[in-house]
């Protein structure tokens, strides 16, 4: 049966490919499984029918016959373990390439998230100034950790895998910081990632359904 995923019916990041459905689309297509998905309004995402899905009233969500899963890392290692091509298939490196799919969620991520509330709803307070450089110096730490473990090699541990997915696009959410600057190797993996038929056409799809529902919102109110 091919799953459905739920995404915003107007996406805050304009379509480039930032909300948390990426990874999900990137991974169903990493591993050529089509998918449907199925646009919530942010009134719709606190109701009770999209609450029995996603307790926290957020996006994204899986279905996939009787199955429905929430938390896009989740969801992901859903996806991985069911198709080839995200996970090794050597135990070893099976248990590794998960434990960096933990670490770009629960390592990296959660400073980058805490820069961007910081910049995006916490700019007028009067403690800003002194908070923001705090926040990039703790993200500034991680990036220096993971710059040394990946060095020169192409992708984090042998071929590309589910925890290069999601560490990439959780990096990717420093774009125009300036931070992801100072490793020009983190760069340049970012640029590897962006750079696969897979990412590129995950990211075209999700840029089609926000311009796609952005006109039709625009119609309806004219």
């Amino acid at each position: 049966m091919m799953p459905t995923i739920t995404t915003f019916e107007q996406s805050p990041d304009r379509g480039r490919g930032m909300a948390r459905d990426m990874p999900v689309r990137w991974a169903l297509e990493e591993v050529d499984c089509p998918y449907r998905v199925r646009f919530v309004s942010f009134h719709a995402m606190k109701e009770a029918p999209h609450r029995a899905l996603h307790p926290f009233g957020q996006i994204p969500t899986f279905e996939e016959g009787g199955l429905v899963l929430f938390e896009s890392g989740a969801i992901v290692w859903h996806i991985a373990e069911r198709h080839e091509g995200l996970l090794p298939r050597d135990e070893a490196a099976r248990a590794r390439a998960v434990a960096w799919m933990f670490a770009a969620v629960s390592t990296l991520e959660p400073s980058i998230v805490e820069r961007e509330i910081a910049t995006y709803l916490e700019r007028d307070e009067s403690w800003y100034e002194q908070r923001l450089p705090a926040v990039e110096g703790r993200i500034r730490s991680r990036l220096a950790d993971l710059s040394d473990r990946l060095a020169e090699a192409d992708w984090l541990d042998g071929g590309f895998s589910a925890g290069d997915l999601l560490m990439i696009q959780v990096l990717r959410r420093l774009g125009g910081s300036g931070l992801l600057g100072a490793f020009p190797n983190l760069s340049a993996y970012v640029a590897r990632g962006e750079a696969r038929p897979a990412f590129r056409r995950a990211y075209d799809a999700q840029r089609a359904d926000y311009l796609r529902n952005a006109a039709a919102g625009q119609a309806a109110r004219q």
